[in-house]
């Protein structure tokens, strides 16, 4: 909690002016205790590199965004200057004692050069680099990354040299040791190449991955090397991308130790201290020190945020390191050798630390709460001197505590036996079989899972085989033991069929958990003539088992059947004790009632299909169906019409039939009159 507290009024001291902070350390104790060495020691989001310059007096370190580099003066206790870049640098070079002469490796081929005044020069690399050294004898820059090929570009002639072959497909890290100047590069492929630079040739070739894999270590992938440190003339450490460190003998092919950090995360730096002989390694979570010589742990840090970058002040105790955050980490560990000059007043501090100890925890005392203190018979000393009261009890000394605890009970000795013995008698009890709690869904089907899991727990001991995972505890069928819904019903005809299989399977599966204990009791070594006796008596068990079950299922059908035909019969005495009582029915406007068969009639067209009903209709010819030219289905409808409408049209039948019949009388009657025969 006071951590946390602390992040955040350190964030929230970024906000503030310097005003404000100077008025609030007066206020805050802990503000006013925090040491801050060197003044806004951060970056805008993240820091990715740092180091120190060879004179000690300048720090640098770059980050984003925007891309850019700062300078630290440690004389000055303050930023010197800053920089902004185009592209984000991948790692940078400090090549002078100070800050005049820097080589940066950036994200898009770039490599820029900047002299004491700022921006120098710029050029590109053919691949993409993601890491460069520099061999001071020849004033050649050795750059590796994602090509097989190691470019050089020499600053005194300034172009690009001849470039190194090498049997990588691609080149993480590169190092050249400080003695003797020989070249070492990591590849993807988890192997070290060693080269000369003299003759251009390779001199060595290290299998880095295979000698990673120890017995303890768990890889799931090809581990490549990731970082890599020379020291002194011969020994040099790989750190591998799944958080192995192996530290080498120039002269042997086998690593001297191989130190894992157990988080399978690609180790990110390396740094040797002398003084003590350790090893600084860190990944992204942790910082390891330990032996070079044992592989002893040390000391480790855990930073809140990850680390990018780890930087060793030389010649000191002191740390720094870049982070995915925008403050960068200062440690001062006093063990690992003095403060820096340029801030010796730490040492000092640690002293006095060392001398005036805060006791924080009360070793000599014991707490008691009211009511242990009446117990005690020790409420009269409430208020005194003897008593601290701290939150719902008091402080006493451990001596008055058991001088009255042996005079208030005298026979502790007794209750200590009693309670040894009650001890005793629970652990017989754990030995017994205890009742497991069942879930209020599908009890016994639990009960059932509980007891298979038991017996394959016993066989899996026996034959040494990893246990499977409890359904009861999956969290995928945790409903099924919750949910009323799921509940198996045992009465239904699913079930009733199923059971006699389920059953049978369980029983064989009994039967051979049996034997193979019976073989394993006798230790007899199985021979070729038993197997096959084994596989016939196996095979008939077997025929026997589906016959059983056959016989099963059928005996659970014939059960089915009358049951069926029992409920049948039930239905139809239920259905002639019911007395029909009249019932009464209102006759919609326009319809005349004529018999109930009509009705009858429609309710049996209307439970037929429409399949049935187009077609009783098309005989009746109120429906036509024909095909069209394109090849589909016309249809077409007359639509039924009600009593009144049907006596209407047959009174407007017949009266057009009448006047028919008048007409064609009256034309008869004209064509006799015009003859002049039937009217003189």
């Amino acid at each position: 909690m006071k951590n946390e507290l602390r992040t955040d009024v350190c964030l929230f001291l970024q906000w503030l002016s310097d005003r404000k902070k100077r008025a609030l350390q007066k206020k805050d104790v802990d503000i006013r205790r925090r040491i801050e060495l060197i003044q806004d020691f951060e970056m805008p989001t993240v820091s990715t590199k740092i180091k120190v310059s060879r004179d000690g007096q300048y720090i640098m370190a770059v980050g984003t965004y925007k891309p850019r580099v700062r300078c630290f003066d440690t004389y000055q206790l303050s930023q010197k200057f800053e920089r902004c870049l185009d592209s984000e640098v991948i790692t940078f070079e400090i090549l002078s004692d100070d800050y005049s002469k820097i080589v940066f490796l950036q994200c898009g081929r770039f490599v820029e050069f900047h002299s004491q005044h700022g921006h120098y020069y710029k050029t590109r690399i053919p691949k993409f680099g993601r890491d460069f050294s520099y061999h001071y004898p020849s004033c050649d820059l050795y750059f590796v990354g994602a090509s097989s090929e190691v470019y050089r570009l020499n600053l005194e002639q300034g172009r690009f040299l001849n470039s190194l072959q090498t049997e990588a497909s691609e080149s993480n890290v590169c190092d050249i040791n400080p003695v003797h100047f020989l070249f070492a590069m990591g590849t993807a492929e988890g192997k070290v190449e060693c080269w000369d630079p003299r003759t251009r040739n390779r001199v060595g070739l290290l299998d880095c991955a295979l000698s990673s894999v120890t017995a303890d270590t768990e890889i799931e992938g090809l581990p490549s090397i990731s970082a890599l440190k020379f020291d002194g003339a011969l020994n040099m450490a790989v750190g591998t991308s799944t958080g192995q460190v192996l530290l080498y003998d120039l002269r042997s092919s086998n690593p001297l130790i191989v130190k894992d950090h157990h988080y399978g995360l690609p180790i990110k730096s390396i740094q040797f201290h002398h003084q003590l002989d350790l090893i600084i390694s860190a990944d992204s979570r942790i910082i390891k020190m330990w032996n070079k010589d044992t592989g002893k742990i040390f000391t480790s840090m855990e930073p809140e945020h990850d680390i990018n970058d780890v930087c060793l002040y030389p010649n000191s105790g002191m740390l720094m390191t870049a982070n995915e955050a925008p403050k960068m980490n200062i440690y001062y560990i006093p063990v690992l050798g003095p403060a820096p000059k340029w801030c010796s007043f730490l040492d000092n501090l640690t002293e006095e630390l060392e001398e005036n100890p805060e006791s924080t925890v009360y070793d000599d005392y014991k707490f008691v709460t009211r009511k242990d203190l009446e117990n005690l018979g020790l409420a009269h000393l409430i208020g005194s001197s003897l008593l601290r009261a701290y939150m719902h009890g008091f402080f006493m000394d451990i001596r008055l505590y058991h001088k009255a605890k042996m005079m208030a009970n005298p026979f502790a000795y007794e209750e200590y036996r009693r309670e040894k013995i009650r001890q005793k008698i629970e652990e017989t009890r754990a030995q017994r079989v205890q009742l497991k709690k069942l879930p209020k869904v599908n009890k016994e089907l639990a009960l059932k899972l509980i007891e298979e899991e038991g017996e394959e727990k016993q066989f899996s001991k026996k034959r040494k085989q990893k246990n499977l995972p409890s359904l009861l505890k999956d969290d995928r069928f945790k409903v099924m033991f919750e949910n009323p819904d799921f509940q198996v019903d045992e009465q239904s005809e699913e079930f009733r069929l199923l059971n006699p299989l389920v059953s049978k399977i369980s029983e064989k599966r009994k039967r051979k958990l049996k034997i193979l204990e019976e073989l394993e009791a006798q230790g007899e070594e199985e021979e070729e003539e038993p197997e096959g006796k084994a596989s016939d008596a196996e095979s008939s068990e077997s025929s026997d088992d589906e016959k059983g079950w056959v016989e099963e299922v059928r005996k659970q059908r014939k059960l089915l059947r009358q049951e069926e035909k029992l409920k049948r019969q039930e239905r139809l005495k239920e259905d002639q004790q019911t007395l029909l009582k009249p019932q009464f029915f209102e006759i919609k406007e326009g319809e005349e009632f004529r018999s109930f068969k009509d009705s009858a009639k429609k309710q049996k067209l209307m439970k037929k299909t429409l399949e049935d009903r187009l077609k009783l209709e098309e005989k009746l010819g109120t429906l036509n169906v024909s095909d069209t030219t394109v090849g589909s289905k016309q249809a077409t409808f007359k639509l039924k019409k009600s009593e009144q409408q049907r006596k209407q049209q047959e009174a407007e039948r017949r009266h057009r039939q009448e006047r028919k019949t008048l007409r064609r009388s009256a034309s008869h009657l004209k064509s006799r009159r015009g003859r002049g025969r039937l009217f003189h």
